[in-house]
């Protein structure tokens, strides 16, 4: 049995899930971002319960086919922007039409009704919040950050970031706050 779970996004959240599983002794196959398969059909009740569980952490089941592929098209762009630097630099929507089997034009159109932003919009503030994050852990130079998240340039990557977060990359870095959005926020 499939069971979709909205703003699982972090190898912490899939660790979380799987706890909540073994304490309603629930067995899963795997559990992926967005997505838990188990071996057996879960029932209603223990649905009920598992969502109130993760519910703490600001995750939660889905039922309706709409959240099921809103969050099946956030997982392939999650791990688009996470994974970059395992892939090859492919276009996301010959991508996102290969994993989900269906038209670009309509998940995109779709992806904008519902989310009200854009594929482009969403997929632009992931990478923001991964420059971030690679910046302060501070092992990659921009110019490994850019390789990794292909961008064209650091000069790209460098206006995208002012763009959208009204700083350099090099005066975020220089700041002793550091901010990130988690992406369960974007």
């Amino acid at each position: 049995m499939k069971i979709f779970v909205k703003n699982m996004a972090c190898e912490s959240c899939k660790a979380f899930v799987r706890e909540a599983l073994n304490e309603l002794h629930i067995s899963p196959i795997k559990v992926e971002l967005g997505e838990i398969e188990t071996k057996k059909d879960v029932t209603d009740e223990d649905k009920i319960l598992l969502n109130k569980k993760i519910k703490e952490v600001g995750l939660e089941l889905l039922e309706k086919k709409q959240g099921v592929l809103i969050e099946r098209i956030r997982k392939v762009m999650v791990d688009y922007v996470y994974k970059s630097d395992d892939k090859p630099n492919v276009n996301f929507s010959v991508l996102l039409s290969e994993e989900l089997d269906m038209s670009y034009t309509y998940l995109a159109n779709f992806f904008s009704e519902v989310e009200a932003t854009t594929i482009e919009q969403f997929i632009i503030s992931l990478k923001i919040e991964r420059i971030k994050e690679l910046i302060i852990f501070g092992e990659d130079t921009l110019t490994e950050i850019s390789y990794k998240l292909h961008y064209s340039s650091v000069a790209h990557l460098s206006a995208q970031f002012k763009k959208v977060t009204g700083l350099t990359p090099s005066h975020f870095k220089a700041l002793k706050v550091k901010r990130r959005i988690s992406i369960q926020n974007i």
